[in-house]
């Protein structure tokens, strides 16, 4: 079947943007790019097919798995908590959790677990990845696990893990699922098409990806990059692809159109709110895009800025010119940023995924052609 003409829109002043993608078409197999500007969707492309066979064109309707993007989301829900006085980023993670505080875990706090300094980056013990599945099994290993190195010394990537930190502190403060408050108190009430856990109904909708024909770039191994990536039950498996749509992870799992992510994203560039629904005060957006940490990762081969629970843009600059830009990145190549500076979010979803970590070339390219509009 030949390959569907691009759709969507693109105002004159996004004629950069429309070549970067007409560009990087070639190398894609279902892709859309999203930028919204003061809280309006200002470009929106999309082309390709939603399945391998390339018989479904991907459309506005597309939904598409996003994982670590899901982490941006995650980040948000904890930071209403803070935000409502609920919870401080300061906060032992104990004092909510009791069970946490135990093999040298017992001062970590709500700001260090979300940005990646618990110690914490995987399970090193063996274990079926169907467990991943079981909720409290994966907190209760957590909880009773020794740091992998001392907390708060340095960030090393939590991949998986971190949906379980940040959902377990969310559930017991809360009272829900992060997933479930994500709907009823944002998505749903915004139509925003943004998932964690979703249902079957929504099933169908669901791209079909390609998966990375190399291993990525690791860099230095150590004991925390093995454990992150590298066990045979480094991340969940053995229950088939409806039952991992289906469950809640808030580090892996999300599932969105990539309008939904940058309309998300915008509002926290931009005062806070989206579709006339409030997500976040502008003092806590700020609180939860400052420096929580910064030098060279023990996981991900890079120097990085971890705020609590987003990455910074600084000194990398994957999200844009902005040094007070911030987002997250999934694993393929999908990301999503948010630019207080021009208020602008922008996302990048995709079928074909690579082997990049961070920085794919495909996103960077259309987000240097968009920053040409704005």
């Amino acid at each position: 079947m030949t390959a569907p003409d691009i759709r969507g829109f693109a105002p004159d002043r996004f004629a950069a943007m429309r070549r970067a993608f007409a560009e990087n078409l070639p190398s894609e197999l279902g892709v859309r790019f999203t930028v919204v500007e003061r809280g309006e969707v200002v470009a929106d492309l999309m082309g390709g097919f939603a399945d391998r066979a390339c018989t479904r064109p991907f459309g506005p309707q597309t939904l598409t798995p996003v994982f670590s993007v899901t982490k941006a989301l995650a980040a948000v829900m904890i930071a209403r908590l803070v935000d409502a006085g609920r919870l401080a980023y300061d906060q032992p993670v104990a004092e909510v959790w009791p069970a946490f505080g135990q093999a040298g875990k017992e001062t970590v706090t709500v700001g260090q677990a979300l940005s990646h300094q618990a110690g914490l980056s995987g399970l090193p013990d063996e274990m079926d990845p169907a467990e991943w599945f079981d909720w409290e099994a994966i907190c209760s290993r957590l909880a009773a696990m020794t740091p992998l190195w001392p907390p708060g010394t340095r960030s090393g990537y939590h991949p998986v893990t971190f949906g379980y930190l940040a959902g377990e502190i969310f559930r017991r403060v809360d009272g829900r699922t992060l997933g479930r408050a994500l709907r009823d108190d944002i998505a749903a009430p915004a139509g925003l098409d943004l998932w964690i856990g979703l249902p079957d109904s929504e099933h169908g909708r669901v791209a079909e990806m390609e998966r990375p024909k190399s291993l990525p770039r690791f860099g230095e191994m150590n004991p925390a990059v093995k454990a992150a990536f590298l066990t045979k039950w480094a991340s969940p498996g053995g229950r088939g692809s409806a039952e991992w749509r289906r469950v809640e992870i808030p580090s892996a799992n999300g599932h969105a159109t990539a309008e939904a992510l940058a309309l998300f994203m915008g509002a926290l560039a931009s005062g806070g709110a989206v579709n006339g629904g409030d997500v976040l005060s502008g003092g806590t957006i700020a609180q939860m895009s400052e420096p929580q940490i910064a030098g060279r990762d023990l996981v991900l081969p890079f120097d990085v800025q971890w705020g609590a629970g987003v990455l910074r843009n600084p000194p990398n600059l994957f999200y844009g010119p902005s040094a007070g830009a911030f987002g997250h990145s999934g694993w393929g190549g999908a990301c999503a940023l948010a630019d207080p500076e021009r208020g602008v979010g922008m996302a990048y979803v995709m079928t074909r995924q690579s082997a990049e970590l961070l920085g794919d070339p495909r996103a960077l390219r259309l987000i240097a052609a968009a920053y040409e509009g704005l």
